[in-house]
């Protein structure tokens, strides 16, 4: 019933365990967690095994190095609670008042539960005492220090309490007043063992692996798995790559990697590797590179020093590397850094909790205040930036506007202090941190190094502290990984340290040869002295050339006073801006557009124009061509035009149908219910939501959370401000409210293509509940179709590694000289303003130049000029004017709509208004699109609905047009195919952080194809992209990748983009960013419901190369309203076929040529133009650009700064950007980090993230540590992540899709439905059972009936028929018999629905069913005791040994002796109990194979009802079984049966039954109590037995032939306590029910009872059946066997056949266990049936099986060449004595029993075709087989165990008188000797 088993062992602890085992695997040295179940228990590691080198440091010794802390440490965070009111606190007592100490009950008796062992604690406050605990033994190691389950579970021996799951609640139980944070491996130390008088003492220590580590070093062969690697394997230089740091502002820009002139210092020049200077390579750092030989191999990713405690005491905080909060990610100046925690969300309010503004920072100050001069800004042209150093910092006063304050570099050198603490567990305190003199060094040498285009970075400059501090401390880090510590390491000599008195010198020498570009100042007293000079300096210009001043007071004897000022004018002005949140950036842009700030800029502009101001220059040119151009539209057109409409219907219009949400026409309102938008009424909705959820709790509500990435604002923001802004932290109000976190039928699953901010130490969401899509292993199936590849952010960084064609991502240098130059003119102009008015400018004079102003190419860049050459001339070249499509990205809203507007004007004067439109978007408003180009784009889509408007991005496809795109984020918008140029210049510096930057480069991403045919001067076609490699650190499939060279060989790309509801819905809404159901690609390509339009763009002119066969033009679109309008993508599957095909709702098309066929926005992967030739700047001549725009991704241009970063890589190959900080809403947790690796999957990047970030304060998961949960993780939240535009919504669609119909499946089950078979044959019987209403059999007349030997169950379709005197059978009545191998195939199914009285495999959980299944909290361990069980059995000659396996919840069934607790009996109840609280009957389920699948669980079909169930297993297959049904009794066969079949375990059932009846009837004869009314029924039941019926008949009258009947599902419990009422029960010997098939007829059910064969689910009477046995060695048809020998000894046997059993198809186990090999030759090939007899001593090949499995199949299959006589000829059957064997269907049988007084039937009639004797006994005699009479040539078949047996039997029975017998006609099985061979012997009658 499905097969997922998460789950399945859902305990208090086991929960506990397994995010233990999670958390310990984000926090191991493997980078890939191991499977959850192999992590239970903690392996041993080769690794540590190899590493112990030196002896074991006493445990003592051990416990003091760690447990005191170091003076300069901050305190432990663990914080002991307070203990309850009025109870003990005493030292050596418990809580409850109880005495602990060994010596004071060291005479007591303890009652130990089993499973525990009593262990000594030691308390910090007694050391001279040990605590006694009674510990549970699976939670501590074994000898070796391994095999420890992670967490803990404990009793207290003084009070007795028990179930303590936490070693922090135990330790605060005991009173061990602990100050530091609880461990076991800490403090419980020795094991406590009873010597020879009974005392308690003090045993072993408790081998702890996790404190022998502590004691060991690393050796180099570990590099791999530690951080710190010994130099011999020192790898490659440039080892360490800039990584960003805790608490850094992400706005901060980047500069140089690394930095630092070779020195006198070793540990500063092996500090610095070389480095890329954004991209390109410094010759002073080539130098040091060549005299740099000590650098480090990077470590690996997640390579941390393991901490010691178990990881689950690791939460809240507690770092891998130090117990210190501020390291921990919130060091003093946190408040600040947290400005940065409302990027992207405008509407934060920037207040304390947030941060002040620049600069009001609280700073320590010092000394006297130093006046900011007055006109600072206008003299320096740019506000300098000061960073505070190190000690204090004096007051600033006077014009403070014009100076920004921060302590950023302040926090990083706090931070790089704190890296030593990782070491204090080597219990040492010699490793000192880096010295602030080193620091500030360092840091002068870093600016040193810097180019003048270079911005300084916090993460580079933290990377070269932590180089720089393992390289001078590298030889007492390498003798702490090699030798154990000693109590008092020596002392190193180090080289000789910095003073302050040199500091000032040394920095001064090393800015010597900067060229004034770094600036040294000493002061004598303090730093106000300093920033005064500095400020002089500055007034006076002396300082023009110099772009950082490093102010020193070095005057102080303990410390030192620095701080930094960054003065150059690009670096001041970059730096002070990136310190704006986004919320001031857009608040200062707006001041300066509203007071006209920027009107001087437009100024400076109109004077560049040579012929005066350029807007003079349009109105003339507009005058001079007004009557040559004729213009339809005018501006004023604009406010005619079509408001594109914002609609969430398209998103879930084909799930809700697949999903039968709702039915074919729904209109917009229907669909949209389903789609919640964040606007205001978003809490009504959701509310909604909760109800209907509520109400509906066996239903499963998913609600999905799209671009999960976005407002992450913690609701607790939102209740300090909710006033200004109610949509503050809306999204955790919704998401993660109780009611969802508790609700157990939600299921939340997030999906964004930026994950990182919901992978943090705080997050919700398990690892293993995450989905990276696509997945690197799609286990060798294609995710795309073969033609189409992923292009997405690292295949446009490889384009500029080609190197022989134009790139695609660029910049424009002209462009970023002009800001640079107009940033120094305008120093009070935000450079937003600045870079979005040149853009423009550059824009409207391109526009002018092309337009017939050739003048205007001199004042606009060549990139620009590009731009709109294309723009303009496309249209021009296609007959049906497609064009192409330019995205100017314009973040900041009022800039765009300033943009908007100037573009608009120009485009009017230029009368350009019908050749291309402009339109301004944003997610937050509607767009608007001209009424002549609404006209054109219907035309072009065959669009007949005039009232038809476009309403997503995708609909404007082909359309010549500037989308100028605003808003902080761009929402993963679709765009068109016809995208051409994506013109990202304007992206601001807060783009900086990983998320954003990827977000703004994920606007390009698209699916490209390769079929076009190759043209010459095509672009190359880039990569394809590894799918986890999308996020660009990561290459892990090399077959998807190919190598830049190989490129241009390739043929050209046609461009696909996925369809993205974001922007196909809601061009443009502002859909705030995570509706419940709202997307980025609709899903699969499906047929499209009726009435849907299915559009396509009309090709321009026909093929030259001729369509493909089945490619026609497109019917035409047939009407309906324009909210109906589908939009598919590629999903899971690929599309097979890419052509348009007649009738095909679902419309794709081949582009073949120039301008064909173009595919609709309804289509599914759609194809489409791109790029000019590599060189050229304009289209060529004659190509529809729509068509030439299908071979490429769009050209992409980037600010220098962006693009530096985007394109720089570290030493691995891993781009720089990927190293950022991952989002604005969280910080490093850490500086001691590793870095990121290029090989790392998004599996490992999440792992990364998870260990090294945490959320900001303001983000909504930072509370989540502190709500005392154990593990942090919700089981109900997945997140689902993919690179942009992959197709994630078609897959999340898909993904409910195949979740419904999973859903459906569990609840579904395919059983037997086969009609009975041989109905035709039933006995005539002189007596029917008429009484047709009788709810129970009336022995009386039931005796009257006749036994029908007939076999009527279907899987026996190809068993011998059973002939008896009443048939009269045709041998044509048997139809055609089936192969032997297509009978189990081919068996007739049905799928039916699971009622609520089904039984269960291991996969169903339930509440209701927890306890059954073994989950009580009543038992601490769920233990199971063997017990030993012997009777002897006369007919086996031995006593029989069987085993049970009794779980303890269940041995209240069994009875055991008093003082040995040996196991007596079985409990059995008295015929005389009327309970209906249990059912009387132990059932029995044999089983092999099927541990898993097997329906064990009886709970629900038994109703709840009390009873006791035996599961029969063979020896080798016991723990197995175990371990699914811990809580399911087994009996165990002897191992001599472990190769039998299902004969032998029913004989041992039957057998034990029969014993256990004695027994009981003995020990409750002493109670009183009389043998007879001991209940002697069990039941013996199959083990697919999966639901019961029962058939409701309505008679007309008694004896009425009219009858109405119907079927209902019913529990066990209702059908065994009917039959166990019935009268007179214990008369019957076997009671049975009908098997169900869905083609009964009524004359099956109208009599209620037979008398016939029962199978599958019996009842058995074993005091009546004491000497009717199952035959041991039967494999096959021993039911039809036994019940035969039942009948004939004269017992009853009765069907109800009102009741029915549907029994489950299992594909597994059973029967098809058993495998027929040979067992000599390795060959596998399948042995046939013919082979398994063979001539006794022949040199057959002997087979692995058992003798009698080898005569069964033989007989089934050949028996006819035993019996020639008697195929097809049922007149004259075989005559089979004292059994049944299956000898085909082709033949019949006669069965006869040999006992005395059996009843047979009468045989003087019949002449037989055949004997059979198998293994006869004594009964029969010669005497006994001359009363049948034999046809001639009747054949004789005699099988014996032996040779020499057959030879007696012969002789015995005086065969040789009537049967003539010769020496060939003898066989045996094809067994070896020592297989026990059964024997054949043949003959003919004479």
């Amino acid at each position: 019933m499905g097969n997922s088993y998460a789950g399945q062992l859902k305990t208090t602890r086991f929960e506990e365990v397994l995010h233990n085992s999670i958390e310990a695997s984000l926090r191991s040295n493997n980078l890939v967690p191991r499977p959850i179940f192999s992590q239970l228990y903690l392996e041993a590691e080769q690794q540590l095994a190899a590493l112990e080198g030196g002896s074991r440091v006493d445990e003592e010794e051990e416990e003091e190095g760690e447990g005191g802390l170091e003076p300069n440490s901050l305190p432990n965070p663990f914080q002991l609670h307070p203990p309850p009111e009025g109870c003990c606190t005493t030292d050596g007592f418990c809580q409850a008042g109880k005495d602990l100490r060994l010596v004071s009950i060291s005479n007591e008796p303890i009652d130990v539960p089993a499973g525990f062992l009593l262990v000594g604690a030691k308390s910090p406050s007694l050391p001279d005492h040990l605590l006694v605990c009674a510990v549970d033994k699976r939670f501590l190691p074994d000898d070796n220090g391994h095999n420890a389950l992670l967490g803990f579970s404990g009793n207290c021996v003084g009070c007795g309490k028990k179930g303590f799951c936490y070693f922090t609640e135990f330790s605060n139980h005991i009173n061990l007043k602990l100050t530091t944070q609880p461990k076991k491996q800490k403090h419980l130390k020795y094991y406590l063992v009873r010597n020879a008088q009974g005392t308690l003492t003090k045993g072993s220590l408790i081998c702890w692996k996790g404190s022998e580590f502590r004691s060991r070093q690393i050796s180099a062969s570990t590099c791999s798995g530690s951080l710190f690697p010994a130099l011999e394997s020192a790898g490659p230089l440039a080892s360490f790559p800039s990584e960003p740091t805790p608490g850094m502002n992400p706005g901060i820009l980047m500069g140089a990697q690394q930095a630092g002139p070779a020195s006198d210092h070793p540990s500063l020049s092996a500090a610095m590797g070389p480095a890329v200077f954004n991209g390109k390579d410094s010759p002073k750092r080539q130098q040091l590179a060549k005299n740099n030989l000590l650098t480090l191999p990077r470590p690996s990713a997640l390579g941390i020093l393991s901490n010691s405690g178990p990881p689950k005491k690791r939460h809240k905080g507690w770092s891998p590397e130090s117990p210190s909060a501020p390291d921990g990610g919130y060091p003093q100046g946190g408040g600040n850094r947290a400005k940065y925690e409302s990027a992207g969300m405008s509407c934060m309010p920037q207040v304390g909790l947030v941060g002040p503004a620049s600069v009001t920072f609280p700073v320590v100050t010092s000394g006297e205040p130093v006046s900011v001069p007055d006109n600072l800004l206008k003299i320096c042209k740019a506000k300098p930036v000061i960073f505070k150093g190190h000690g204090n910092f004096p007051y600033l006063c006077g014009n403070l506007n014009d100076v920004v304050v921060s302590p950023l570099l302040y926090t990083c050198y706090q931070n790089s202090q704190s890296i030593s603490r990782a070491y204090e567990q080597y219990g040492t305190s010699t490793i000192q941190p880096i010295s602030e003199e080193m620091q500030l060094l360092l840091t002068v040498y870093y600016l040193v190094q810097l180019a003048a285009d270079q911005v300084p970075l916090m993460e580079d400059l933290e990377q070269i502290f932590l180089r720089s501090w393992r390289e001078s401390h590298l030889t007492e880090i390498r003798q702490y990984q090699q030798a154990p510590p000693q109590p008092f390491p020596p002392v190193p000599s180090p080289a000789a340290p910095v003073t302050s008195a040199q500091l000032p010198w040394l920095a001064s020498l090393a800015a010597s040869s900067c060229n004034d570009s770094v600036h040294v100042i000493e002061c004598a007293y303090s730093l106000s002295e300093g920033l005064s000079e500095m400020f002089r300096l500055l007034v006076e210009g002396k300082l023009s050339k110099t772009n950082y001043v490093v102010i020193i007071c070095a005057c102080r004897s303990a410390a030192i006073d620095s701080c930094i000022a960054v003065t150059g004018k690009y670096q001041a002005r970059i730096l002070s801006e990136s310190l704006l949140t986004p919320a001031e950036y857009q608040k200062e842009v707006n001041y300066e557009l509203v007071t006209g700030k920027v009107d001087s800029l437009g100024a400076f502009f109109s004077t560049l124009c040579p012929e005066g101001d350029i807007d003079i220059l349009l109105d003339k040119f507009h005058q001079e061509n007004q009557g040559h151009i004729s213009s339809s539209l005018t501006a004023s057109s604009v406010t005619k035009a079509a408001s594109l409409e914002v609609s969430g219907t398209p998103v879930c219009t084909r799930v809700l149908l697949e999903l039968g949400l709702e039915k074919e026409h729904m209109t917009k309102q229907r669909v949209e219910q389903y789609v919640l938008k964040l606007d205001a009424e978003a809490q009504t909705k959701f509310k909604a939501f909760l109800q209907n959820s509520f109400q509906n709790p066996h239903t499963l509500f998913v609600l999905i959370h799209d671009h999960a990435h976005w407002d992450l604002v913690s609701s607790a923001v939102h209740n300090l401000y909710s006033q200004s802004d109610p949509s503050v932290g809306l999204v955790d109000r919704l998401l993660n409210c109780r009611e969802v976190k508790e609700a157990p039928n939600i299921v939340t699953l997030h999906v964004t293509s930026f994950p990182y901010a919901l992978q943090t130490q705080h997050t919700l969401i398990s690892p293993y509940n995450e989905i990276h899509w696509p997945a690197s292993c799609s286990n060798g199936v294609e995710l795309y179709h073969e033609n189409k590849k992923y292009f997405g952010l690292s295949e446009f960084i490889e384009s500029t590694l080609s190197g022989h064609s134009l790139p695609l991502l660029r910049y424009d240098s002209s462009f970023e000289a002009m800001v640079t130059a107009l940033g120094k003119r305008f120093p009070r102009l935000h450079s937003a303003v600045i870079r979005t008015f040149v853009l423009v400018q550059h824009y409207a004079a391109a526009l002018m130049a092309v337009s017939g102003l050739p003048q205007m190419k001199n004042y606009t860049s060549v990139e620009t000029l590009e731009i709109t050459q294309n723009l303009l001339n496309s249209p021009k070249q296609c007959p049906c004017g497609h064009g192409l499509m330019v995205l100017l990205r314009v973040p900041c809203s009022p800039l765009a709509a300033v943009a908007y507007e100037r573009l608009a004007h120009v485009r009017a004067r230029l009368a350009l208004e019908e050749h291309f439109e402009i339109i301004l978007g944003s997610p937050s408003s509607g767009v608007t699109v001209g009424k002549h180009f609404v006209k054109q784009l219907r035309m072009w889509q065959n669009i007949e609905d005039v009232e038809w408007r476009p309403q997503t991005y995708l609909e404007l496809e082909g359309l010549p047009c500037i989308l100028i795109f605003s808003g902080m984020d761009p929402h993963g918008e679709s765009l068109p195919r016809s995208l051409r140029y994506c013109d990202l210049r304007l992206i601001n510096s807060s783009c900086l952080v990983r998320t954003a930057l990827e977000q703004e480069l994920g606007l390009a991403a698209y699916f490209v194809s390769n079929e076009v045919p190759l043209e010459k001067g095509t672009r190359n076609e880039a990569s394809e992209s590894d799918a986890e490699k999308l996020s660009s650190t990561d290459n892990e499939d090399e077959e998807l990748g190919t190598e830049g060279s190989t490129l241009e060989k390739r043929s050209p790309v046609k461009r696909e983009r996925s369809r993205s509801h974001d922007s196909a819905s809601s061009s443009l809404s502002s859909k705030a960013s995570g509706s419940a159901l709202g997307g980025e690609s609709l899903a699969q390509p499906t047929g499209l419901p009726q009435g849907e339009h299915a559009r396509s763009p009309q090709p321009c002119s026909p093929s030259e190369e001729g369509r493909a066969p089945g490619e026609k033009q497109r019917p035409r679109a047939s009407q309906g309203p324009p909210s109906a309008i589908s939009r598919h993508s590629p999903g899971l599957t690929p599309q097979p076929d890419c052509s348009l095909r007649t009738g095909q709702r679902s419309i794709q098309v081949s582009i073949t040529s120039s301008c064909s066929q173009l595919s609709s926005s309804s289509s599914g992967l759609s194809s489409s133009p791109v790029a000019p030739a590599a060189g050229t700047l304009v289209l060529q001549a004659s190509q529809c650009s729509l068509t030439k725009a299908c071979r490429q991704p769009p050209i992409v241009f980037l600010p220098k700064l962006v693009y530096d970063m985007v394109v720089s890589t570290d030493s691995s190959g891993l781009p720089k950007a990927a190293s950022l900080l991952p989002s604005p809403s969280v910080m490093w947790a850490s500086s001691f980090r590793p870095l990121l690796s290029k090989t790392m999957t998004s599996t490992e990047q999440s792992l990364y993230y998870r260990q090294w970030t945490v959320p900001r304060p303001s983000h909504m998961d930072y509370g989540n540590r502190a709500e005392g949960r154990v593990d942090g993780f919700h089981p109900r939240r997945l997140l689902l992540s993919g690179p942009p535009q992959i197709g994630k919504t078609g897959a999340y669609l898909q993904f409910l899709s195949v979740l419904s119909r999973m859903l459906v499946r569990l609840t579904e089950v395919d059983v037997y439905d086969e009609e009975e078979i041989n109905i035709n044959l039933r006995e005539e019987s002189d007596w029917h059972y008429l009484q047709l209403s009788d709810p129970w059999p009336d022995l009386e007349l039931f005796n009257k009936l006749s036994f029908d030997y007939i076999i009527h169950d279907p899987k026996y379709e190809d068993a011998s028929l059973i002939c008896s005197h009443h048939q009269s059978i045709k041998s044509e009545d048997r139809g055609m018999s089936r192969k032997p191998e297509d009978f189990y195939v081919r068996r007739q199914t049905a799928r039916m629905r699971l009622s609520k009285y089904a039984a269960y495999n291991t996969y169903h959980h339930c509440e209701q069913c927890h306890q059954y299944m073994g989950f009580h909290p009543r038992y601490q361990l769920y233990e199971s005791t063997l017990h030993a069980f012997a009777f002897s059995y006369s007919m086996l000659g031995e006593e029989i040994q069987l085993h049970f396996v009794i779980p303890k919840s269940k041995e209240h069934h069994f009875v055991f002796s008093r003082p040995g607790g040996q196991l007596e009996s079985m409990r059995l109840p008295l015929v005389t109990d009327k309970s209906h609280e249990y059912i009387k009957s132990p059932t029995f389920t044999p089983t092999t194979g099927r541990h898993e699948h097997g329906l064990f669980n009886l709970y629900h079909a038994m109703d709840g009802a009390s009873h006791l169930h035996v599961l029969v297993v063979k020896e080798y297959e016991m723990a197995i079984y175990k371990k699914y049904w811990p809580n399911h009794i087994m009996l165990v066969l002897p191992s001599i049966f472990n190769s039998a079949g299902v004969g032998a375990a029913h004989f041992l059932i039957k057998e034990l039954s029969y014993h256990n009846l004695e027994l009981e009837r003995n020990r409750q004869e002493e109670l009183g109590i009389k043998p007879q009314d001991i209940w002697p029924f069990i039941v013996i039941s199959d083990d697919s037995c999966v639901m019961w019926n029962v058939v409701d008949v309505d008679c007309a009258g008694e004896r009425s032939r009219e009858f109405s009947w119907s079927e209902r599902n019913v529990s066990l419990k209702h059908i065994m306590q009917h039959i166990e009422a019935s009268p007179n029960i214990t008369h019957y010997a076997l009671l049975g029910l009908r098997k169900w098939s869905s083609k009964t007829r009524a004359s099956e059910v109208r009599e209620p009872f037979a008398r016939c064969h029962v199978h599958d689910f019996i009842i058995l009477n074993v005091d009546l059946t004491q000497n009717v046995q199952y035959n041991r060695n039967r494999f096959m048809c021993d039911d039809v066997d036994f019940n035969l020998r039942v009948h004939s000894a004269g017992l009853l046997l009765c069907r109800f056949n009102r009741f029915s059993v549907m029994k489950k198809q299992i594909a597994v186990g059973g029967h098809r266990s058993f495998h027929i090999t040979s067992k000599v030759s390795d060959n596998s090939a399948a042995v046939v049936p013919a082979q398994y007899i063979c001539a006794p001593d022949s040199k057959h090949t002997f087979l692995a099986a058992p003798a009698q499995l080898l005569l069964e199949k033989f007989l089934q299959h050949h028996s006819h060449r035993f019996f020639p006589l008697s195929l097809k000829n049922c007149d004259h059957p075989v005559l089979s004595v004292d059994c049944y064997l299956n000898l085909g269907s082709q033949i019949s049988v006669c069965y006869v029993s040999s006992r005395p007084h059996s009843l047979n039937i009468s045989c003087s009639d019949l002449l037989f075709s055949g004997l059979l004797l198998y293994l006869c006994d004594s009964f029969v005699g010669a005497s006994f087989l001359k009363k049948f009479h034999f046809l001639k040539g009747a054949t004789l078949c005699v099988i014996c165990q032996d040779r020499s047996s057959l030879r007696q039997t012969v002789v015995r029975l005086e065969l040789e008188d009537e049967w003539q017998f010769r020496l060939r006609d003898e066989f045996q099985t094809a067994n070896a000797k020592e297989d026990r061979p059964l024997f054949f012997l043949t003959g003919r009658h004479i």
